[in-house]
């Protein structure tokens, strides 16, 4: 078993080269007009494989554009072309020498303000529940719900899915069961989110931000480590 040390630096290894192919995306525009979602979702996987030898997903590629970026990530909407003046967003999970990544950016296409000042608040909402997580050692996953909830509400916003985060580790992934409210962060998880599974590993949490403006149709994502 693999100590709790080393554990956590594959974990933040595994993140480090997800944030270096969303960079990558975006030096390469591959999230371009003129695209249909799963041909971009391709170019994004060739890219890591070539990058890095990924091969290997934990989770659904997820490319989603305009209005297709209100549905959360249960959902499949039929493919989409990417338009000139669209909001998109990206939410991979590669498995880097089988510990799990899951890592989301927000691209926008164009001008439009209110889809530009969506895509500055994510990382701003992120960062707050970061912090609101790090200030609360007892913190559960109702109360920092409801705090991430309130953070997009004062931004402007809606929550877009029925929780803000979940369980990420190594692969394959032992909490990965969308009815155990226990691995997710929802209004239903009263457990403090910093404990131990029963082999007496400490947990380790996504932080999943998906924001909507239902009115304008368009939302946006982001999501990296809570903890780490």
């Amino acid at each position: 078993m693999t100590d709790e040390s080393t554990c956590a630096a594959r974990l933040l290894d595994a993140q480090a080269k997800a944030a270096l192919l969303f960079a990558e995306i975006e030096t390469r525009n591959l999230v371009a007009s003129g695209l249909g979602e799963r041909e971009v979702s391709d170019r994004v996987r060739d890219l890591a494989n070539e990058m890095f030898g990924t091969t290997h997903y934990w989770h659904k590629r997820i490319v989603r554009s305009g209005p297709n970026t209100l549905l959360p990530y249960r959902e499949n909407p039929p493919d989409r072309i990417i338009g000139a003046d669209d909001i998109a967003f990206a939410d991979f999970g590669p498995i880097f020498e089988e510990f799990e990544a899951d890592f989301g950016r927000t691209y926008v296409l164009g001008d439009d303000p209110v889809k530009r000042r969506l895509r500055d608040d994510l990382p701003l909402v992120f960062a707050a529940g970061r912090h609101a997580f790090e200030a609360d050692p007892e913190i559960t996953g109702r109360k920092l719900y409801a705090e991430v909830e309130r953070l997009a509400a004062d931004a402007g916003w809606q929550l877009g899915g029925w929780h803000v985060g979940h369980l990420v580790g190594a692969f394959p992934p032992e909490h990965d069961d969308f009815a155990d409210v226990d691995s997710h962060i929802v209004p239903a998880n009263g457990k403090p989110l910093r404990r131990t599974d029963d082999a007496g590993r400490l947990l380790h949490w996504i932080l999943e931000i998906h924001l909507v403006d239902r009115e304008r149709g368009f939302g946006g994502f982001y999501e990296e480590f809570l903890d780490l």
